[in-house]
Order: C-alpha cells, then sequence, then structure tokens
C-alpha cells in the first residue's frame, strides 16, 4: 500500500500526512486484533499516541517512531499493553517506519505505563530537570491519540500544566534545553552546509530550519496551556496578543510545502533530512536562508517572552 500510494501524495504535505496517519492507524489495527486473538480484548481503557513529527502531522516522506500508551489502571496490565507495543513497534517497522534510536516507542516500558504511573514520571520529569528529563517530556508534549481514549492524554498533559504553574521557572529551564540551533548561514549571508563525513556538502533541514520553528511554538503553547501538538494549530490558538508571533506562521506554512520539494527523492529516513547545497538554485538558496533568519527571530522573541514571564 505504501509502494503503490506513496509518490501519488509525496508533493502535498496535507495529502501526506492523511496517508501516514492511514497508514499507521491500519497498522495499528491489525496488530490490536493480533493480540486480541492471543490474548482476548483489552483489559481497560487505553489510548495508543504518537509523537514527534507523527504528532505533529508533520511527517516527511520517511519517518521513523515515537509513539506510547497509557491505559487506565493503578497496577496491572503492563503484560498486555507492553505486548500490544511490541506488535506495533514491529508492523510499522514492516511498513517502512524506522524504530527510533533513542527507543521513544510503546514497546519500552518507559513509554508504556498506566495513568497514574505516567502522572508520576511527567512530575518526575519536571523535578529532575535535567537535560534527558526535560527533553523526553517535550517529546511527550507533542503527543496525540491515534486510537482509543483521547481524554486519558489530555489528562496527563493537564497534569503538566498544574506542574509548571506551580513552579514557572521551569519554563525557561525547558527552553535552555532547546536553546542550541544549528547555524546554517554565515555572518557573510552564505549557507554554511557540513564540511567533512559523510554528509559533506550538505545542510540538515531539520536541525537548521524545522527546529527553530517547532521549539518555539511547542514552548509558547506550553505557557500557554495549548495542548495541541500541531505547530500550525498552535500558531493558530495562541492568543491575539501574539500577533508578531503569529505572522511566522507562513513561513512555517511554506518550510512544510518546500521540504518536499527537495525531499522528493530521499530513499531513506537517514537522508530525507539532507539538503545538497551545490543542487540548489540562487533562488533557492536566497529563499534558504531567509527562512532560517526568521526562524532564528522566532526563537529569539520567544526567549523573550518566556524571560519576561519567568521574572514577573
Amino acid at each position: 500500500m505504501r509502494d503503490q500510494k506513496m509518490n501519488a501524495v509525496s508533493t502535498d504535505h496535507q495529502k501526506l500526512n492523511v496517508f501516514h496517519e492511514q497508514l499507521m492507524k491500519e497498522v495499528v489495527q491489525i496488530a490490536l486484533e493480533k493480540v486480541e486473538s492471543e490474548w482476548g480484548k483489552p483489559p481497560t481503557h487505553f489510548a495508543f499516541f504518537v509523537m514527534g513529527s507523527a504528532g505533529r502531522r508533520e511527517q516527511s516522506v520517511w519517518s521513523d517512531q515515537d509513539h506510547g500508551i497509557v491505559y487506565e489502571a493503578t497496577a496491572g496490565f503492563q503484560d498486555y499493553f507492553l505486548t500490544l507495543g511490541k506488535e506495533i513497534t514491529k508492523g510499522l517497522a514492516i511498513v517502512g517506519y524506522e524504530q527510533c534510536d533513542g527507543d521513544v516507542m510503546a514497546s519500552n516500558p518507559l513509554w508504556c505505563k498506566s495513568s497514574l504511573a505516567w502522572e508520576l514520571q511527567i512530575l518526575d520529569w519536571l523535578d529532575e530537570n535535567d537535560w534527558e528529563s526535560l527533553r523526553y517530556f517535550s517529546t511527550f508534549f507533542d503527543s496525540r491519540v491515534l486510537l482509543g481514549e483521547e481524554e486519558l492524554l489530555l489528562k496527563l498533559k493537564n497534569v503538566a500544566f498544574s506542574k509548571l504553574d506551580e513552579e514557572p521557572r521551569l519554563y525557561k529551564r525547558l527552553y535552555e534545553n532547546v536553546g542550541f540551533i544549528k547555524k546554517g548561514v554565515g555572518i557573510f549571508g552564505q549557507l554554511l552546509p557540513e564540511e567533512k563525513g559523510e554528509d559533506t556538502g550538505t545542510i540538515n533541514l531539520k536541525q537548521t530550519m524545522f527546529f527553530p520553528y517547532v521549539n518555539s511554538l511547542r514552548m509558547l503553547a506550553i505557557l500557554e496551556k495549548i495542548p495541541y501538538p500541531s505547530t500550525i494549530d498552535r500558531f493558530l490558538h495562541l492568543p491575539k496578543e501574539y500577533e508578531i508571533i503569529k505572522s511566522y506562521e507562513a513561513n512555517f506554512s511554506k518550510l512544510l510545502t518546500y521540504r518536499l520539494y527537495f525531499q522528493r527523492n530521499a530513499v531513506s529516513y537517514k537522508k530525507v533530512h539532507l539538503l545538497h547545497v551545490k543542487l540548489m538554485s540562487s533562488r533557492e538558496k536566497e529563499c534558504l536562508k531567509e527562512l532560517m533568519k526568521n526562524g532564528r527571530k522566532l526563537f529569539k522573541e520567544t526567549k523573550d517572552i518566556i524571560d519576561k514571564r519567568c521574572s514577573s
């Protein structure tokens, strides 16, 4: 199914992500049916949720796996849902979604828990507030339910909002956690591709262009208690006083289209974010630089908003 239909949707961001959704849902349904045939029906209410680019509905032609499970119970049932998580992980890999290098998948007990255990995990991440725990929290926050009870996931996000209200200094820590942006444009306005290694001559679109927009809107969504994972939805749901921030939505929408234009011939997930500078026209390079510069401006304005909020 993927091989037959991917080319037809690979140049349209919205159609591509609708197709990813259909593909992933069918895999999850097949996995659930297999587990039910061996273990019986799910023993309690649950939600299977996706994170990362899938959570934000920002997948490219190739995408890896980031997902988890939350189930309604205080104890027990983990064997059932871990089995389901492993089956889903295996199925998605067969279809072409690479397994996450960091093991952020429902086959890992860290990402497959009861609702109570998940609440404690989120509070622990925020209490620890070190680099890894805050990275995990940011990953979790870009989540949406693909199958099951949406209320279970929303409740977890509300737990996080309450904790952050109690300790607003955490907003700054979350910003610092994503504060490094790989530089893509030099002081003389030149593009800065990789200079050594197998990726020589390429620019990583994900690190230099997507992260400033995605991380900025995630931070502002956390700040304003916006539970939606999509970057576009986050732009739309920001309060009216964020007029300047909202003006960057056009840049991000352009970036989504721009990315697909250059990734249409990518043959694997590892290469899908790499852009060969020598293959670009002068006009394309100028467009790329503008999008990069605006992303860095957005990131700086986001930092100013957070600093002001944390000092008030």
